[in-house]
């Protein structure tokens, strides 16, 4: 992805990237859904699309994965953190799923991995994206309302959203906007698997791909490293020597370890 460069909504890069992250979910073995849409922004229509990998299970429950996969609108920002650390895990989220045997799947929720488009607001100026709540997560609005539309919004049991996870230091707090029980869950899970260090208890409170289904009263919560925020975010500087393995790997094994323990869990009142 990086290779491709900057990739905002609406580019042949992004285009290039969508091919990219189908080919690699068909050769998983993943089923694949796609959902084309034209977000209407301050800069005009723009083209987007939401990629679906779909684990399916005998029962009702989703338990619903995020990432985004679009840059932002900035010369030479190729995004290596944000968004192709959370892209790289949750394609590798896909790959251990879509091709496992029934038996090492999740014993009745399906599991939906949705790689969305638009996260990034589309108004840049100076360099800094005018983040506001109708220029945002245009992928997760569309999602989250289609899913309503559908009526299956109410059998998503929760939703995990990854974002810029692949910094050196990794350093994931709690956000304030995330569901309270399901952020304890995951956080006790990272602890239990020696991971404290890089799951601090303190508090944040983040605006992202998240925000759409807490807002439709779905269990969700943000898995983020807000102090890459200071550094190189959104500046040219976001390239491959600022994501280490060690850390996708850290996100990777706490969503694994995580998943089951979600799906056991009795759904609480909305």
């Amino acid at each position: 992805m990086v290779a491709l460069g900057p990739r905002p909504a609406g580019s042949p890069a992004l285009a290039r990237t969508q091919d990219y992250i189908k080919s690699q979910l068909s050769t998983f073995g993943c089923r694949v859904d796609e959902d084309g849409f034209t977000a209407q922004t301050p800069v005009g229509a723009i083209a987007m699309k939401n990629i679906v990998a779909k684990v399916p299970g005998s029962g009702k429950e989703i338990i619903l994965l995020l990432t985004h996969y679009d840059t932002l609108h900035l010369d030479r920002f190729v995004g290596a953190n944000d968004s192709g650390s959370s892209t790289g895990v949750m394609l590798e989220m896909a790959r251990l799923y879509c091709g496992a045997h029934p038996a090492k799947r999740l014993t009745t929720a399906s599991l939906w991995i949705s790689f969305l488009d638009g996260e990034e607001a589309q108004v840049v100026v100076n360099g800094h994206a005018q983040w506001t709540d109708t220029d945002s997560v245009y992928g997760s609005r569309e999602l989250a309302a289609r899913m309503a539309l559908s009526g299956e919004l109410p059998r998503v049991k929760a939703v995990v959203l990854a974002d810029m996870i692949g910094d050196r230091d990794l350093d994931v707090k709690r956000d304030s906007n995330s569901t309270p029980w399901l952020v304890d869950l995951i956080w006790s899970t990272a602890k239990r698997l020696g991971y404290a260090a890089n799951f601090p208890d303190e508090p944040t409170a983040m605006e992202d791909d998240h925000l759409p289904f807490t807002r439709r009263h779905v269990s969700a919560v943000d898995l983020i490293d807000s102090d890459s925020m200071s550094s190189f975010w959104h500046t040219p500087q976001d390239t491959l020597d600022k994501v280490s393995p060690r850390s996708l790997a850290i996100i990777g094994h706490v969503l694994i370890e995580s998943l089951p323990q979600i799906e056991k869990k009795a759904r609480p009142p909305a």
